[in-house]
């Protein structure tokens, strides 16, 4: 059997095997830290291997470069063993949902995320620090001299996150912005599918450096927009000129894979009463209806529905008078599926006013604790304009700054509106509430527990309104929080340790079996939202992950009895811990078993 590595893939690994792909006589060896030979690149047979384009030393070139750039791709490089640990009480609808809510350093979250998503992603929307002077952004620990960062505070939050002021008298104003982002956006290109989409909210302070950015991280071929996002109306209070507006700038990660950006075009059509038939909403008698005038687009017929004459349509379409028909002639009220030749294009300037966010955590009672929250709308809308003509109905939106979670909701209301399966991944910071704010007054102790209850209220909310077509929409998610491995020092670096230490255990003393199921399967490439079931086999607890493509063991005294078991199901993968054999005899006849029931079964230990 082979050991699990408990830690996430060395990127610079992969690079230099892709070097040595191309260019296998640029691969040479040398002896690392601990005297061992290991792979590395001849520079120089590569430079020559290159020679018509390389540039290097004092020549000119065009680039964007910033003080400690080589330290934010060396952190985006490095392999982090840290893990995720499930947290089913803080969950809702944990063994059925598809959905995630992660707590924690988002770059490690990501790195950990690449080894389960790598090219699943559809769409990455992120609202970022804007690095207006009072933000608070990541430290990741570079380089630092006393003067460099003589404005740093040193605040830790309560789970010994560092988060660091980053006012605009500190010296390194964008500089520490650029460190902390830039990492960030390179692990999140790796989770992108080929034709999926980023999306990034921010202002007039880095819009420059964020295009700049995601022009080297995804190419400036793959640039598809810069739209101007219209926020406010007004502005008496206005020093110089009214600034009304954010950006949001937006990339494909494969221009060429990727569909255009779509909206649905409005429905229209006239009742035909014929017994036993369906009937298509007449623009004039809906109008006359809701009391509108001129085209009548789909959220006022899901208004309409939700709101002004529920109860008569309800018992309408029972008889048969009306019903509200999709395009694809699934005949389920309210919900509206596309085709291609059903949209209409973007255009760059969109109008999402932040009043809009307010009000949509005023509805679930939830205003007081956030002072800008993004619109529903917003994000709802680019969702539907990446996803709109999508072959794949569980789409994955991913955001990885989830603030007050205004992805999650914008997620469940627009599976609730066209009946789509899109998937959510929320990654936050635990960031601590101010112990004068109301939030903290009101018992959310971080900005994590606000995200939750936000989710778990909108959820709620969506599905009373709209209790017809949404009896089978996912408005679970399941809680993960980042830790350190679950293994001791030991399991990493034995050389290290005496030979009495190395009969310890090498799991720490405060984990659980369902605490080593997801670092295993982080390791394995299975999805965190993957169907989990825990079974007794000949007296002895049995995780199936994904019905039975892993099974793992990790109870102690394992027998013959069980191992063959759970060989006749014949899993892809059996992973189990290496003190957990019966006895030597057990240990002996182990691949005798599985090389007669389930030869082709890949095992591990840990």
């Amino acid at each position: 059997m082979n050991k699990l590595n408990m830690q996430t893939t060395n990127i610079v690994d992969e690079n230099i095997q892709k070097i040595g792909e191309l260019f296998p006589n640029c691969l040479t060896e040398r002896l690392n830290a601990e005297g061992k030979p290991e792979v590395a690149i001849d520079f120089d047979q590569l430079r020559q291997e290159l020679s018509k384009v390389i540039v290097e030393g004092p020549e000119e070139r065009y680039q964007f470069t910033w003080p400690d750039k080589r330290n934010a791709i060396r952190l985006a490089n490095a392999p982090t063993t840290d893990t995720l640990r499930p947290c089913r009480e803080e969950s809702v609808d944990f063994d059925n949902t598809q959905n995630l809510y992660i707590e924690g350093d988002n770059l490690e979250v990501l790195k950990l995320l690449r080894q389960n998503y790598l090219g699943k992603v559809k769409m990455i929307y992120i609202d970022p620090p804007y690095n207006t002077g009072n933000d608070f952004v990541y430290n990741d620990d570079f380089a630092q001299s006393a003067g460099e960062y003589v404005h740093n505070s040193g605040q830790e939050d309560e789970e010994g996150n560092r988060l660091v002021a980053n006012t605009e008298s500190n010296g390194r104003f964008h500089t520490d912005w650029l460190n902390m982002i830039y990492p960030r956006l390179k692990v999140a290109k790796d989770l992108l599918s080929e034709d999926g989409y980023i999306c990034v909210s921010i202002d007039d302070n880095e819009i420059e450096n964020v295009k700049k950015l995601c022009d080297e991280v995804f190419g400036n071929s793959n640039f598809v927009a810069q739209f101007v996002v219209i926020r406010s109306e007004g502005g008496g209070l206005a020093k110089r000129a009214v600034i009304g507006h954010d950006y949001m700038i937006v990339f494909a990660r494969n221009i060429e894979k990727c569909r255009p950006l779509g909206r649905p075009k409005d429905i229209r059509g006239k009742v035909v009463k014929k017994n036993g038939e369906d009937y298509w909403i007449e623009t004039d008698w809906f109008r006359e209806v809701f009391g509108k005038y001129g085209t009548c687009h789909y959220e006022d017929i899901l208004k309409f529905y939700n709101q002004a004459k529920k109860d008569e349509i309800d018992k309408g379409i029972e008889k048969k008078e009306y019903v509200l028909i999709p395009r694809d002639g699934k005949h389920i009220v309210g919900r509206y599926r596309r085709v291609a030749d059903d949209t209409s294009k973007f255009y760059t300037i969109v109008k999402h006013l932040n009043k809009y966010g307010v009000s949509d955590l005023q509805e679930i009672g939830l205003n007081k604790y956030f002072d800008y929250p993004k619109p529903v709308s917003l994000v709802k809308e680019f969702a539907q304009g990446v996803t709109i003509l999508s072959k794949n109905d569980k789409d994955i939106i991913l955001d990885f700054f989830s603030g007050s979670a205004t992805t999650a909701h914008a997620v469940m209301q627009l599976n609730a509106e066209d009946g789509g399966n899109r998937k959510f991944i929320m990654v936050q910071l635990p960031e601590v509430t101010d112990e004068k704010s109301e939030a903290y007054k009101a018992g959310y102790k971080n900005i994590c527990e606000i995200g939750k209850e936000r989710i778990r209220r909108a959820g709620k909310k969506i599905k009373e309104e709209s209790p017809l077509t949404t009896q089978d929409l996912d408005t679970g998610f399941r809680v993960l929080k980042l830790d350190s491995s679950n293994m001791n020092d030991v399991f990493y670096t034995p050389a290290a340790f005496t030979e009495r230490d190395l009969f310890e255990d090498n799991i720490k003393g405060d984990r659980t079996d369902e605490d080593l199921l997801f670092q295993t399967m982080i390791e394995l490439g299975i999805e965190l939202s993957a169907k989990i079931e825990k079974k007794s086999i000949a007296g002895k607890t049995v995780w199936s992950v994904s019905d039975g493509y892993l099974m793992a063991c990790f109870d102690k005294d394992v027998n013959e009895t069980t191992i063959k078991e759970i060989a006749k199901m014949k899993p892809f993968y059996f992973v189990m811990r290496d003190s957990s054999m019966a006895t030597d005899n057990v240990a002996d006849n182990f691949e005798q078993i599985w090389s007669e029931y389930s030869k082709d079964t890949v095992r591990k230990i840990l």
